[in-house]
């Protein structure tokens, strides 16, 4: 299988992740957002939404959006547990990283670091601070529940949270005050095959 991808983007460093934690076989094709590998008719012919990452299979078939590629890699492991309710709160988590945790956190990362926080950006960038800390202040109160963030077990939902939220201070948001995350941040770094983002 290949993988298309930017190393130094949280979504695809998601995949990376799920692959190095299973030691799942690919093929890693980089791709350079800025440069506009991604606008090309190639790569549209395969993700007409012009986005990374993306998966394609052996047969050719392709899947994009990193949530769903992750839980399709683990799927029948561990991380993607076959339990229905269980399923579920790794999609309720998933869907809280994608609308309430992503926009703010990995925008506010993306304007400084890929943008250099351009003064014609600084407002945008400004406006992301409140919503950031609000997504950081629910995952400091369940993760000083449960040692994970969608209960007791290591799953794809903290990997979702994690790719972000371990880069968060490049978008400006310090974790100081959040001692349950660091905590559950140290305890994903320090899992068997573990590898960093790039």
């Amino acid at each position: 299988m290949k993988i298309y991808g930017d190393r130094k983007s949280g979504n695809c460093y998601k995949v990376q992740l799920v692959c190095d934690l299973l030691g799942i076989k690919h093929e890693w094709v980089d791709v350079d957002i800025l440069a506009g590998d991604t606008k090309s008719d190639p790569f549209l012919a395969m993700n007409p939404n012009g986005k990374i990452p993306l998966l394609e299979l052996d047969d050719g078939e392709t899947l994009a959006e990193s949530n769903a590629i992750i839980n399709y890699l683990a799927a029948g492991s561990a991380l993607y547990p076959e339990n229905g309710l269980a399923q579920a709160r790794i999609l309720q988590w998933q869907f809280f990283e994608q609308y309430s945790h992503e926009p703010y956190i990995a925008v506010a990362r993306f304007i400084n670091k890929y943008l250099g926080l351009p003064e014609e950006k600084a407002d945008e960038y400004a406006s992301k601070q409140a919503g950031g800390h609000k997504a950081l202040q629910v995952m400091e109160h369940q993760l000083g529940i449960t040692p994970y963030i969608a209960g007791t077990n290591f799953t794809t939902a903290d990997i979702s949270l994690y790719a972000y939220t371990h880069v968060a201070h490049e978008g400006g948001f310090e974790l100081e005050a959040y001692p349950a995350l660091q905590a559950w941040l140290d305890r994903v770094a320090s899992l068997p095959n573990f590898k960093g983002m790039a």
